[in-house]
């Protein structure tokens, strides 16, 4: 038996790849399912079954496609009712997987049809449980997400309370946890960056499986401060409900190299926004006009899924050479399958055949230090209201980046408008996108709120909750 946890770190996403004997299995499998096959074919096993946690939110499963390409069945537990074949398991029916079984226990709560699947080892013994979004490191799922049902968000709390307490916990301390996703996730509020866990140190350490915890303090305690989800959320859940086109397709759509000149056409269409997806310091020294900035080095995935509101947004790439086809992936990973292509050329050349570029100006932070200490200054912190909270410059405005285009409008000063986020990532996010709201004088502090804390602005300088 052969447990492998491939993670993938901008969606913060575990999907699981189990061998025994001559069989596998894959849990909550990427778009991308050509890895699956080949370690397939590496080891020489057959892919029997694809089982599915719940109808994810946060990303789209390659489910559909593995089954396609391997005849592998898909597995659901109770209740998900798909467009698509698939096998819809009873509570604690099990799956024969070479020497090791697969036990389907039904956990609702994140959503109605949430499922764990038990891990009983060649020896009979309990050995692992994959959570999916039932329970994370250091947290449990959020119940505010189901596109499926009719329930609350306090229905599917308790009904949660009631599978961790009943179903759950019940197991041996010493079973690992291996969930769906860790710190970075939207889908909880409190992951740790641990990627897997036992029961027994969860048991002692996750705030919402304290031993004398009642129903109600639960259900209060899970839907307290949690943030709005992403725009995008309802429309994965959905693809992955329905289906979706076939990645392979998407891929060969969007895998197309277009010169300038048909470049400079399809950008007058208004339908059409172009995606930059390099480095952010290329970026602030060059772009065309109107882009939209999201580097493909951060938080890419999640960061297209709250910015870009229609994941059937026609997309141009402006991307770093022979990362175009990442960049489409990646992409496809939250949905937004409409790439038509990518730019043929460098920001450079597109320059020197006499096409005009934008800049952004920039500040370090010491310089920004030195203009805040004499002069009353416009400054936009883009930053989550919660690390806003614990620290910001006394007089900051906060817009969170998700959030910004609710502000956009009181952003317009006669005056330079100062942007930072933490460390210079989303800040040329909110950059671009207030630059092409129309908005000007905007000064992006490259080093971002780290940089100003590293300059040991005084503290009178400084609103705190700490």
């Amino acid at each position: 038996m052969r447990i492998e946890q491939i993670y993938t770190g901008c969606l913060s996403q575990g999907t699981y790849y189990i061998t025994s004997e001559n069989e596998a299995i894959v849990i909550d499998p990427l778009r991308e399912t050509q890895q699956y096959i080949d370690k397939a074919k590496k080891d020489n096993v057959i892919i029997k079954y694809i089982f599915e946690t719940h109808f994810h939110a946060d990303f789209v499963s390659g489910h559909i496609d593995l089954a396609r390409k391997t005849g592998a069945k898909i597995v659901y537990g109770p209740g998900a009712i798909t467009n698509y074949p698939v096998y819809n398991a009873k509570d604690s029916e099990l799956f024969s997987v070479g020497k090791i079984i697969i036990k389907t226990i039904h956990t609702p709560g994140h959503t109605p049809e949430s499922t764990c699947f038990l891990l009983i080892d060649e020896n009979g013994e309990n050995h692992a449980l994959f959570t999916g979004d039932t329970l994370f490191i250091g947290d449990v799922g959020r119940p505010d997400l189901t596109t499926t049902s009719n329930l609350s968000s306090e229905d599917l709390a308790g009904n949660l309370f009631d599978s961790l307490r009943n179903k759950i916990l019940t197991l041996e301390d010493k079973i690992i946890i291996y969930p769906a996703h860790g710190a970075g996730s939207s889908c909880g509020k409190n992951l740790s960056k641990e990627t897997f866990s036992t029961l027994g140190v969860q048991k002692k350490t996750n705030y919402a499986l304290r031993e004398d915890m009642s129903k109600k303090e639960f259900i209060s305690e899970v839907l307290e401060g949690m943030p709005k989800a992403p725009k995008y959320f309802k429309e994965n859940a959905m693809m992955n409900k329905l289906g979706y086109n076939s990645f392979d397709d998407v891929i060969s759509q969007g895998n197309k190299a277009i010169e300038v000149e048909d470049f400079k056409n399809l950008i007058l269409d208004p339908e059409i926004i172009i995606l930059d997806v390099r480095d952010q310091r290329d970026f602030i020294q060059g772009h065309i006009a109107n882009s939209i900035f999201i580097g493909l080095n951060g938080s890419f995935a999640p960061w297209v899924g709250t910015v870009i509101e229609n994941t059937n947004q026609k997309i141009l790439l402006v991307a770093p050479k022979k990362r175009e086809i990442e960049a489409i992936t990646r992409l496809s990973r939250v949905g937004f399958d409409n790439c038509i292509g990518y730019l043929n050329c460098s920001i450079s050349r597109w320059k020197k055949l006499g096409n005009p570029i934008s800049k952004i100006e920039t500040l370090k932070s010491k310089k920004f230090i030195d203009i805040l200490k004499v002069n009353k200054i416009n400054i936009l912190d883009v930053r989550k209201k919660s690390e806003y909270n614990i620290k910001h410059i006394e007089g900051a405005v906060n817009a969170p980046l998700g959030l910004l285009n609710k502000f956009a409008d009181e952003m317009r000063f006669d005056d330079k408008l100062y942007i930072h986020c933490a460390g210079g990532y989303r800040s040329i996010i909110a950059i671009s996108i207030l630059m092409k709201l129309g908005l000007e004088n905007l000064v992006n502090i490259t080093d971002g709120f780290n940089g100003i804390l590293n300059c040991n602005l005084n503290n009178s300088c400084y609103n705190s909750n700490q």
